[in-house]
C-alpha cells in the first residue's frame, strides 16, 4: 500500500458483544487519512437499533434506547457511509468485531459485506511491535503520550480519533513520509518504501558560521576579570 494511499480509521459502539444474537451497530465514527495524516473529514452517525440497549452495553458507551429511538435507522444512511467508506483499507482496534457489526447491518439490509481483505487490525499490529504488552486503546494511548483525558466514556467518532493518532505512531510516528524511519523498521501495512524528504530551496541569504574559539582579545579581558574577583575558587 503506498504511504500516500487514503485510509478510513473507525470504530463502532453496540448494544452487546455479538451480532449473531441480536446485538446491533447504534454508532460509527470515521476518520480520513492521506499519507497517515488526517484530513479533517470524518464521518459520524448514530442508529436507532430497534431493540433495548443493555444496562452493561449502555454503562460503557453511554447511549441509551431513548435517545437512540430519534436516530435514522441503518438502512437510511448506508449509502452516505459507503460512499464516505469508498473502496479505502478501514483501520480498527480489534477490527473483526467491527468489521462483524458493519457487515451484519449491511446484511440485514440485503447489500454485500465489505470485504475483510481492506481489514487492518491496529491490534494485529501492536501485538507485533510490542508483544507481552497491554493493547488496549487506553494502553496504547498511555505508550505514546496521546491526550485521552476527555475519553469519560468511550465513544465512537472520539475513539476513532485517538485511534488515528495510534495508528500513525504504530507506523513509525509522525516522522513516518520523512526519511526518518530506521533502516530496518518497515510500516507494519505498508508494502512501498516511503519517498525521501528534501528540504525545500531557501531564499535566504547564507550566513556564514560563528566562531566558537574566544579570541585573543577575548581571553585577556576574561583573564582580567577572574583577577578582579577576592578569593575566586577557581583560583585556589
Amino acid at each position: 500500500m503506498s504511504a500516500a494511499e487514503r485510509e478510513i480509521i473507525f470504530d463502532t459502539e453496540t448494544t452487546g458483544l455479538d451480532p449473531k444474537t441480536g446485538d446491533r451497530m447504534v454508532e460509527i465514527g470515521c476518520i480520513e487519512m492521506v499519507g497517515r495524516v488526517e484530513t479533517g473529514r470524518t464521518f459520524h452517525a448514530y442508529f436507532n437499533p430497534d431493540r433495548d440497549m443493555p444496562p452493561e452495553a449502555e454503562r460503557v458507551h453511554g447511549l441509551s434506547a431513548a435517545f437512540l429511538a430519534t436516530k435514522p435507522r441503518f438502512g437510511e444512511v448506508a449509502d452516505e457511509l459507503l460512499t464516505f467508506l469508498g473502496d479505502a483499507p478501514l483501520v480498527a482496534h480489534n477490527a473483526g468485531f467491527d468489521f462483524g457489526f458493519l457487515n451484519n447491518e449491511l446484511q440485514l439490509i440485503g447489500r454485500d459485506p465489505v470485504s475483510i481483505d481492506r481489514m487492518v487490525d491496529t491490534v494485529a499490529i501492536a501485538r507485533k511491535r510490542h508483544p507481552g504488552s497491554k493493547l488496549s486503546l487506553d494502553a496504547l494511548c498511555t505508550r505514546y503520550g496521546i491526550d485521552r483525558s476527555h475519553r469519560v466514556k468511550h465513544g465512537a467518532l472520539l475513539d476513532a480519533e485517538l485511534l488515528a493518532q495510534v495508528y500513525v505512531e504504530l507506523n513509525g510516528g509522525r516522522q513516518i513520509g520523512l526519511g526518518l524511519v530506521d533502516s530496518d523498521f518497515t510500516p507494519a501495512t505498508t508494502t512501498t518504501t516511503n519517498a525521501p524528504w528534501h528540504r525545500p530551496p531557501s531564499d535566504k541569504p547564507r550566513r556564514d558560521p560563528r566562531p566558537h574559539v574566544a579570541s585573543p582579545e577575548e581571553l585577556e579581558r576574561h583573564s582580567a576579570f577572574i583577577a578582579g574577583i577576592d578569593n575566586a575558587i577557581w583560583s585556589r
